[in-house]
């Protein structure tokens, strides 16, 4: 599964990459979240930060988000004409600190308040699915996609969509 979505993000660093975009990674597990990978336009220093990504443990869903938050508030004023674009690649269960699901939720509609358009990868698997990728992008005010819906030659189609809706709002 893990691979599926390292793929699905590659594809979203290749496509950035084409449109002269920058790509920054923030990664969340265990305690904390940290960039992994400033903003930069170098898609071979992304993919390989993106292939040595450990997964597991728990997930502090909320710092990763505000981390995020304070990445693009500093993009925004390096170059205030870029529209920034957040993809959260998660299953939505926040697990780290106290009422996780709680504070992703805030740090979702604070993102949603300075208008970040926002897509949410849901990589939720299993009989069981609580919904809460789902959840988390109608708090981000995006959209939600699958990680089986989305495939490499949706992803481009994808990204424009969201930052074309993100413009007209």
């Amino acid at each position: 599964r893990m691979s599926a979505v390292k793929g699905a993000v590659l594809s979203l660093l290749l496509d950035a990459y084409q449109r002269r975009d920058k790509v920054g990674l923030v990664t969340f597990r265990g305690k904390e979240a940290e960039v992994a990978l400033p903003p930069t336009s170098s898609v071979d220093a992304a993919a390989s930060r993106l292939e040595a990504l450990p997964t597991g443990g728990r997930t502090p869903l909320a710092a990763g988000l505000l981390k995020a938050h304070d990445v693009l508030r500093v993009e925004r004023l390096r170059d205030p004409s870029r529209r920034p674009l957040l993809v959260v690649v998660t299953d939505g269960r926040a697990t780290g600190g106290p009422e996780p699901v709680a504070l992703a939720g805030r740090a979702g509609r604070l993102h949603r308040s300075e208008g970040t358009a926002s897509v949410v990868v849901d990589c939720e698997s299993g009989y069981v699915r609580l919904g809460l990728a789902g959840e988390l992008a109608r708090e981000l005010g995006g959209t939600a996609v699958t990680l089986d819906e989305l495939r490499a030659d949706s992803i481009a189609g994808l990204v424009k969509d969201v930052t074309a809706a993100g413009r007209a709002a």
